[in-house]
């Protein structure tokens, strides 16, 4: 834990968070990232990179409602969603290879545009047809409340987990394209027999992992913080004074 001077203001120091990423491809991503932050245009900056993040992801959202209509949409759907990692993971990487590091601003913009970008997709897949609405929004609630448990665990233990086991942002995104791909093919899967749409399948068993990660993390992060801070040793207050 780690006290970024360039932080502080009116005299409150602002703690970095240890960053913790055990996905499948966390150590290859982050060789990659780092080479291409080093021979980035200087004219490229982090704030660009999340913006482009952005729009990538609210197209990406935008053409899945298109491919209703459209099949071959959904190959504009894998440009987007190729174009929101580079620029959701990449901002991060140039901005501590330049030392240009903004901890506070940094990490509260990346996880509202995380947040916008992530209700676009799901509106653009309830749209598209693929999957029933009822999917898109379980996924869309298991990923806020896994989000949220995120950013409270990194307040209060001052670890930021970018990985749940090992599916990352990356895992999910290539997921995704993987899908889409296969929904070129046919937009069905059987299951025991039973004929639903694919993204459907697909979904609910990703909602069900999101809903029960955020189960298990929570107990995990509150029996610790309970460890941390047990009943018995606080230290007693002063008496206080009367008022006048």
């Amino acid at each position: 834990m780690t006290t970024n001077a360039d932080s502080i203001r009116n005299g409150v120091p602002f703690f970095t968070a240890r960053r913790v990423n055990r996905s499948l491809t966390a150590s290859a991503e982050k060789r990659a990232l780092e080479w291409m932050a080093a021979r980035a245009p200087r004219w490229v900056t982090s704030d660009q990179l999340t913006m482009l993040g952005l729009c990538a992801q609210i197209g990406a959202g935008v053409f899945y409602a298109l491919s209703r209509h459209h099949r071959y949409a959904l190959l504009l759907v894998c440009l987007c969603l190729a174009l929101n990692w580079l620029g959701d993971s990449l901002d991060g990487t140039l901005a501590r290879v330049r030392r240009q590091q903004r901890p506070r601003y940094g990490f509260y913009v990346d996880h509202m545009v995380d947040i916008f970008g992530a209700t676009a997709l799901m509106c653009g897949l309830g749209f598209s047809g693929f999957l029933h609405w009822q999917t898109a929004i379980a996924m869309l609630v298991a990923f806020l409340l896994l989000s949220g448990e995120s950013y409270l665990a990194t307040y209060t233990l001052q670890c930021f987990e970018l990985s749940q086991g090992l599916f990352g942002p990356t895992e999910i995104r290539i997921l995704l394209i993987i899908g889409n791909l296969a929904l070129l093919r046919s937009p069905y899967s059987t299951l025991f027999g039973y004929r639903m749409l694919l993204f459907d399948l697909g979904g609910i068993i990703a909602a069900i992992g999101m809903f029960a990660m955020a189960i298990l993390v929570t107990m995990r992060h509150t029996a610790k913080l309970y460890r941390q801070e047990p009943l018995g040793c606080q230290e007693p207050l002063g008496r206080q004074e009367p008022l006048p």
